[in-house]
């Protein structure tokens, strides 16, 4: 063997090449954590609508809204041709009652959120960019929320413009509008936080969509019959208590006692303003912790 022939097996360099393919150094800004922040937002906004994916992505969802906003569109022209005093739903309770519609859209739309990067495994991928844990999982959480805001605010709106072509009290309207948003606000990160919290536990989506219906569904079930049987013992007390262990009650005793609802307790019950006090803590408290074991599920990048 000669030398030429030792030195090219060997791999040395006396006859390699280097090609210029046209790859050029990026000069332009570095748009930074904000950028990468509202982008996730943005993306998974439009991602919990069905936008920017395909046709059938957007059935549901769409559906879902236009079967929120239905009733109000009902209310308002049977309240328009009868010439009510007053709407037959308040603005704080409409979600209550529209409860399984909201279930149903975050069940949906919560694993759709998270589970599909769990799976892929692209969480590594989303941290090798300037973007933080906290980035992440505060982008996830506020794109849910608002998308879970904007199903809820859009009958509401329906009621209140309803409402006034139908010429009843404009001040009395807006401040009933005003309370329905500061309880759909809540709703929304409260559930907004449970759907996520639990469809993060599951890269199986269909796993992450049965677990959201199971733990907004089966708590209320069960406080429900318990308020029941505790309003026919004739211990009234009780249903108050009772209802802070389902998230929806959850709602229906805040916005009962300190937004001008009306409870969906038996015989209308609401609670008293101490229980609602703690309704109002157990809430807040609740979103908090959802928000803290989030961080902590995506404290590990290689999830």
């Amino acid at each position: 063997m000669t030398s030429e022939s030792a030195t090219s097996a060997s791999g040395a360099p006396g006859s390699a090449h280097i090609h210029n393919i046209g790859y050029r150094h990026y000069d332009g800004p570095r748009l930074g954590r904000a950028y990468a922040r509202r982008s996730l937002f943005s993306q998974s906004l439009r991602g919990a609508y069905g936008l920017g994916r395909s046709a059938k992505s957007k059935v549901l969802p769409m559906l879902l809204f236009v079967v929120m906003c239905l009733p109000a569109v009902i209310m308002v022209a049977v309240a328009v041709f009868t010439k009510a005093a007053k709407l037959p739903v308040g603005y704080s309770g409409y979600a209550v009652y529209l409860q399984a519609v909201i279930g149903l859209y975050l069940a949906a739309q919560a694993p759709q959120s998270v589970s599909r990067d769990l799976r892929f495994r692209s969480i590594p991928l989303y941290f090798s960019r300037p973007i933080e844990r906290v980035d992440y999982v505060a982008s996830k959480f506020a794109a849910l929320s608002a998308a879970l805001f904007a199903l809820n605010t859009a009958p509401l709106l329906v009621l209140y413009i309803g409402a006034l072509l139908a010429k009843m009290d404009f001040v009395d309207q807006t401040k009933g509008l005003a309370q329905g948003l500061v309880s759909v606000v809540l709703l929304s990160l409260l559930f907004a936080g449970i759907g996520l919290l639990v469809s993060a536990a599951t890269p199986r989506r269909g796993f992450g969509v049965a677990a959201v219906i199971a733990v907004l569904t089966i708590p209320y079930g069960a406080v429900s019959a318990l308020q029941g049987i505790a309003y026919v013992q004739g211990n009234e007390s009780a249903v108050g208590w009772l209802g802070l262990f389902s998230p929806i009650t959850l709602i229906d005793g805040v916005q009962s006692v300190f937004l001008g609802g009306t409870s969906s307790f038996p015989d209308d019950l609401a609670p008293s303003t101490g229980i609602g006090l703690v309704y109002l803590l157990v809430t807040l408290s609740v979103i908090a912790g959802c928000y803290a074991l989030l961080l902590r599920r995506y404290r590990k990048a290689g999830l």
